[in-house]
C-alpha cells in the first residue's frame, strides 16, 4: 500500500499541467480532484477509471481478481468499437468468495486463473486488476503477477487501481502509469518511421476514429498506437518510437502524454476532432510537429490541400442544415474535452449556446470555453436536477445534448435531448462526423413527436357541452327517488 500511496502522489505532481506548477509542492500533492467519499462513488471509482481507459484494448485480457459483482458493475461501461479481436468483450473475474478470503486463498486463484486465460485463450498479455476487498485483504498482486509471467511466458500486468483510493478520473491516471512502467517500451519495433504518431486519450466511441484515421493514411501519417481506442497491445507496446502525439482527453491521460515526452522526447499537443475548425486545427498541428522531428515539410502543403478539399465538401453538407438550425438554442451537460470542442463546433454553424456545463474540465478547458462563448454566465460548474428542469421546462433551449444519466429530466420537459456521451451510438468525430452530430440534432429537434406530447392531454381538456334532452317521465321519477333518498335536491346537484 506504501508504494500506491507513493504512486497517488507521483500521479498529482503533474509537471504539464500550468496550474499545478504555480502551487507550491503541498498544495501540488494533494492534487486537483475532490476526495472521494466512503459510500458515494457516484460518477465512478478508481478501479472504474483505470477498467474505462484499458479495456478497449481490444486483444487483451481483462481479468479482475474480487467478487463477481466488481466485474458486474463494471463492464462494458463505454461504447468503445474494435476493427478486429473481440477478446476484450469476454468478460473474466476470479469471483472470489467469501470463504477465499476467509481461508486466504485468493492469490492461489489468481494464479490459477491466470493459466486457464492463458490455456484457452494464448493472448498477447494478460492485465490483473484488484479491487477494493482483494487490495484490503493484502494479496500481492505485482508479485503474482511478476512469477506468472514467468512462468507462462507472456506479459501479466498490474493495475494496481482499487476503487477505494480515489476518483473515476485518479483511475485513469493510474492506468496510464501502469501502461508506461509495464507496457510500453517493451517491444522494439522494426519499422519505425518519420510520420509515426500516437492518439492519447481517444476511445473510437461508436467507431468515431474511423472517420478520423482516413483522412492522416491520406497523408501518409501511420498511427502507431491509440490509446486505447481500438488498440493492439503491440502497437502500445511499441508507442514509444512514435515521432509525435495528440492528446485528445487531458482529464484522463496527461500523465501519460508527459511522461512519453520526458522519457522518448515525443512532443504532443491537446486537441480535438469536433467541429471543423478544430479537425482542421489538428491535422496542421499534428503535421508541424513531425516536420520539427525530421519530416519532409511537403506535408504541410499536402496538409492545407486535404483540409480545404474536406471543408468544402462538409459545408456543402451542412449548408442544407443550417436554415433548420440557425438560432436554436443547445444547453450541454458534458464535460472533458466536449466542454468546449463541441461548443466551438457548434457555433461554427449558427447555433447559440445558452449553457455549458465544466463539472469536469481542466481550468484549461475552461478558459478555452471563456474565450468562445465571451460570456462566463453560459458556464456551469454544475447544475442539479431541479435547475436543469427548471431550465428546459421554461423553453431556454431547444434541446438538450448530455449523457444518458440526465436523459429523463429532458424528457420529462418535453425537451427533445441527444447523446454525446459514452453511450452515443453514432460517431461525431472529423468531418462527417460533424455532419452526422448535426443530422442528428435536426432529427431530434423537427421530430413530429414533440408537437404531440406538448399538447394538452385528452383528460385535461374541457369536454364539449351536451345539448340536454327531455327526459322521459320514468326517468324523472327515478331522478327524484335519488335525491329524496340522498337528501338533496336538484339544485344542490347541478346539472346532470
Amino acid at each position: 500500500m506504501s508504494s500506491l500511496r507513493a504512486k497517488i502522489q507521483d500521479v498529482f505532481n503533474e509537471p504539464a499541467c500550468e496550474q499545478n506548477r504555480g502551487k507550491n509542492a503541498k498544495a501540488r500533492k494533494e492534487g486537483c480532484s475532490k476526495p472521494l467519499t466512503p459510500g458515494a462513488a457516484a460518477g465512478g471509482c478508481a478501479f472504474d477509471g483505470a477498467k474505462i481507459v484499458l479495456q478497449p484494448i481490444t486483444d487483451v485480457a481483462h481479468l479482475i481478481h474480487a467478487p463477481l459483482a466488481c466485474e458486474g458493475n463494471s463492464w462494458d461501461n463505454r461504447g468503445a468499437a474494435s476493427s478486429g479481436p473481440t477478446l476484450w468483450r469476454t468478460s473474466f473475474t476470479t469471483d472470489l468468495t467469501e470463504l477465499d478470503v476467509v481461508m486466504g486463498q485468493g492469490e492461489r486463484k489468481l494464479f490459477k486463473a491466470i493459466r486457464e486465460i492463458k490455456e484457452a485463450y494464448g493472448p498477447p498479455a494478460i492485465f490483473v486488476y484488484p479491487t477494493c476487498v482483494t487490495a484490503l485483504i493484502g494479496d500481492d498482486i505485482e508479485a503474482v503477477c511478476k512469477r506468472a509471467a514467468e512462468k507462462f511466458g507472456l506479459p501479466v500486468v498490474p493495475v494496481n487501481a482499487p476503487g477505494f483510493v480515489g476518483s473515476k478520473n485518479l483511475g485513469n491516471k493510474l492506468a496510464g502509469e501502469a501502461l508506461l512502467e509495464h507496457v510500453i517500451g517493451t517491444v522494439e519495433p522494426d519499422d519505425a518511421g518519420l510520420y509515426d504518431i500516437n492518439i492519447l486519450g481517444e476511445f473510437n466511441l461508436a467507431g468515431e476514429f474511423w472517420l478520423v484515421k482516413p483522412l492522416l493514411d491520406r497523408l501518409g501519417i501511420r498511427v502507431r498506437a491509440c490509446i486505447p481506442g481500438d488498440a493492439r497491445y503491440f502497437d502500445i507496446a511499441c508507442a514509444h518510437r512514435a515521432r509525435a502525439a495528440m492528446m485528445v482527453c487531458s482529464t484522463a491521460l496527461i500523465n501519460l502524454a508527459s511522461q512519453m515526452e520526458q522519457r522518448w522526447d515525443i512532443p504532443f499537443f491537446e486537441g480535438s476532432f469536433y467541429g471543423i475548425t478544430d479537425t482542421s486545427e489538428a491535422l496542421r498541428q499534428i503535421s508541424q510537429l513531425l516536420v520539427k522531428k525530421g519530416a519532409d515539410p511537403e506535408i504541410l502543403g499536402r496538409t492545407e490541400a486535404l483540409i480545404a478539399e474536406e471543408e468544402a465538401i462538409a459545408w456543402k453538407k451542412l449548408a442544407a442544415y443550417r436554415p433548420r438550425l440557425e438560432g436554436k438554442r443547445v444547453l450541454l451537460n458534458t464535460g472533458g474535452v466536449k466542454s468546449w470542442s463541441v461548443v466551438h463546433a457548434l457555433m461554427e454553424i449558427g447555433i447559440e449556446i445558452v449553457g455549458t456545463s465544466v463539472k469536469k474540465s481542466t481550468v484549461e478547458d475552461k478558459e478555452r470555453i471563456k474565450q468562445i462563448l465571451k460570456d462566463d454566465n453560459h458556464i456551469f460548474e454544475q447544475m442539479a436536477a431541479r435547475e436543469l428542469f427548471a431550465m428546459l421546462s421554461e423553453h431556454k433551449a431547444d434541446i438538450l445534448l448530455s449523457g444518458g444519466r440526465t436523459q429523463f429530466i429532458a424528457l420529462k420537459a418535453k425537451t427533445p435531448w441527444l447523446d454525446i456521451n459514452q453511450e452515443r451510438q453514432h460517431p461525431y468525430a472529423g468531418y462527417d462526423g460533424m455532419v452526422e452530430l448535426v443530422r442528428q440534432i435536426d432529427l431530434a429537434i423537427h421530430s413530429p413527436i414533440w408537437c404531440q406530447v406538448r399538447e394538452p392531454a385528452p383528460w385535461d381538456c374541457q369536454p364539449a357541452v351536451r345539448e340536454e334532452l327531455p327526459r322521459t317521465k320514468s326517468e324523472t321519477a327515478t331522478l327524484h327517488a335519488v335525491q329524496k333518498f340522498a337528501g338533496t335536491t336538484a339544485d344542490d346537484l347541478g346539472e346532470c
